[in-house]
């Protein structure tokens, strides 16, 4: 195993053109879930210049406003003027949604379809991965660059650097040695700015309200590159610069390069489908491995076939760092932790609009009190037990 290397992960703030597209998503979602918790929603966003498509198939006895939905979502993340770029009051909302297609549904519903017993909504694979450098059980490169893209948010909503734009990128890479990181190699970070702002104004707020806020200074030292909007000029942003599209950022949304990926995105889609509901049930695993001391690091994957409940197959990976014998670390997920499409939404309580916050900043390390119930450590002592 590779043990010297640097390793990069990259974020995006919710101004982003790719998050306001998921951000938009899972506002819809949450419309529906919150007066049926049973809706089937499948909703993607296209947005550009000043107009936003929503298209895909929703089932649901709720019926919600889309163009207050998507106007309300683009206000929140601060595109409400033409100065900015993208205005939330006049953009164009288009809505082309059908229903959720008879075939696929009935492998889902219970009772219905080749096997009764809800199955997924979907065939395909999902990851979770957890690793011991961070006390939220994530890769630090994924995790200071979420903090830096919501560092940037926090400054422009605040008014300490208000004339920041919603749209931005963060990206840091990390020296690893021995496979434990020594020092952050290179830090970069773009933000959209206002026309009067200056490369100085811009570069000198970043460093001192942004990266000096969020980066520990033991990780930092004279050979530490870091960049600052480094074309020299980033006032065209958002939709205005660039196509958004649901779904485009699952790296992003999940470990930053590190552990696996199934191919799956998660917004705008309701816990019914696995590509979401599977891989935050992963997450939940691999996080327990960790936490529980049996390993430094574990990707687990589980997989299905659309109709059928159980899953193909559900295993973990410790990449040799396991602390007793991995056929056992198996065997005790496996028992624990039932896979079924069913199982992880009553375990994981995913019946509800909880959506609209996952959306910007990572599905995963997030510590939130509502929510984020896959971030719960409540299997814990259980696992331990086996052991």
């Amino acid at each position: 195993m590779l043990k010297n290397y640097i390793f990069t992960s990259e974020s995006v703030t919710e101004g982003h053109p790719d998050k306001m597209a998921d951000q938009i998503s899972d506002a819809v979602l949450d419309a529906f879930l919150a007066q049926d918790k049973h809706s089937r929603v499948a909703c993607e966003t296209m947005i550009t210049t000043g107009l936003v498509v929503l298209a895909g198939e929703i089932t649901s006895k709720g019926s919600v406003d889309f163009q207050q939905i998507v106007r309300n979502k683009i206000k929140d993340i601060g595109y409400d003027s033409s100065e900015k770029g993208f205005d939330c009051n006049t953009c164009s909302v288009m809505v082309a949604m059908g229903k959720q297609s008879p075939d696929i549904a009935q492998g889902v519903n219970e009772g219905e379809g080749t096997f009764k017993e809800q199955g997924a909504g979907d065939q395909g694979l999902m990851f979770g991965y957890a690793v011991n450098e961070t006390e939220s059980f994530m890769p630090m490169t994924i995790d200071l660059s979420h903090k830096l893209a919501h560092r940037l948010s926090v400054v422009r909503k605040e008014g300490i650097l208000a004339d920041l734009r919603a749209d931005g990128k963060t990206q840091v890479s990390a020296q690893y040695e021995n496979g434990v990181i020594k020092r952050i190699d290179t830090i970069v970070v773009s933000s959209q700015h206002a026309a009067w702002m200056t490369i100085k104004d811009v570069e000198e707020g970043i460093r001192e309200e942004v990266i000096s806020k969020v980066v520990p200074r033991e990780y930092i030292d004279a050979k530490t590159k870091i960049y600052v909007n480094p074309t020299g000029r980033f006032v065209t942003g958002g939709p205005t610069g660039d196509c958004g599209l649901t779904g485009r950022k699952i790296i992003v949304d999940t470990y930053g390069g590190h552990g696996g990926h199934g191919g799956g995105a998660f917004s705008g889609k309701d816990p019914s489908k696995v590509d979401r509901s599977a891989t935050y049930a992963a997450r939940h695993v691999a996080k327990h491995i960790v936490a529980a001391g049996l390993a430094d690091r574990a990707l687990v994957q589980v997989a299905y076939a659309i109709g059928v409940a159980q899953p193909v197959s559900f295993l973990v990976d410790t990449y040799g760092t396991e602390k007793c014998d991995i056929a056992k670390i198996n065997s005790a997920i496996n028992k624990i932790f039932t896979m079924t499409p069913k199982s992880i939404i009553t375990r994981l309580d995913l019946l509800n609009p909880i959506y609209s916050k996952t959306a910007a900043y990572g599905h995963f390390g997030r510590s939130e009190q509502i929510g984020f119930t896959w971030e719960k450590l409540d299997k814990l002592e259980e696992l331990k037990s086996l052991f």
